[in-house]
Formats: structure tokens, C-alpha cells, sequence
């Protein structure tokens, strides 16, 4: 099974991080994840995870820190989920592709139902 590279952003509205619910009609529905998608052919990671929060969410960021990437294999395909500190710079956020989204405090992310590629990131959080 082929491994796709995916990038995802942590952002930071000041003290609180950004989630965002995958829609009913997306691959694993109504599962909580961090923002971010493929990486196009001959994009860097830090591109691919602006244009792809910037696509999904109507937001500038500013890339921080590079964090450990997770490996994870579901029933159907394998990614690479590369994460990516950042910050909110601008923009009004608009859902493009999700259910809908939430700001929490580090410590309430354990309390939401995530897509297991992003629980390890949650972890190292």
C-alpha cells in the first residue's frame, strides 16, 4: 500500500488550538482533525499546509516548528501526517470542507473523537 504524504496545521489563536470535524461525506465522517491535505507534486511541506488551510479554511497562518510525523495505516490507504505548528495571522474563518470547528485549551483536545492518524499529535501536544 502506497504512503500519502499529508501535511496538517496546529494553529494557535492566541491560547487556544484549532480543530476541525471532517464533514458526513468525507473519508472517516465526523472524525475531529487538524487542518491540512496532500502534498502536491514538487510543493514543500510548508506550502502544502498553507495553500491547503488557506483552501479549507479561508485563513493565513504562519508555519512555526516542524513537530514528529505519525505513520498510520487505515483499512483502505496509509499516510504520512506531517504536523506543523503555526499561528493565525489573518483571514475570517470559513468552513469549506468541514462539519465544523472548535477552539480549545491544550488540555480539552483529549475530549474531542479523533481520526486516529491525529491522535499521536494530540499526545505530543
Amino acid at each position: 500500500m502506497k504512503t500519502i504524504p499529508v501535511t496538517c496545521a496546529i494553529i494557535y489563536f492566541e491560547n487556544k488550538i484549532l480543530a476541525v470535524q471532517r464533514s458526513e461525506t468525507m473519508k472517516l465522517p465526523l472524525k475531529w482533525e487538524f487542518p491540512g491535505g496532500k502534498i502536491e507534486k514538487g510543493e514543500s511541506e510548508i506550502d502544502c499546509v498553507k495553500r491547503e488551510v488557506l483552501e479549507e479554511l479561508n485563513i493565513h497562518i504562519e508555519v512555526k516548528q516542524r513537530l514528529t510525523p505519525v505513520t498510520h495505516a487505515y483499512p483502505d490507504f496509509k499516510i504520512e501526517l506531517i504536523p506543523f505548528t503555526a499561528d493565525y495571522l489573518s483571514g475570517e474563518l470559513k468552513l469549506k470542507e468541514h462539519a465544523d470547528y472548535v477552539l480549545l485549551e491544550k488540555e480539552e483536545l483529549y475530549t474531542l473523537d479523533w481520526a486516529e492518524a491525529d491522535i499521536p499529535i494530540v499526545e505530543e501536544l
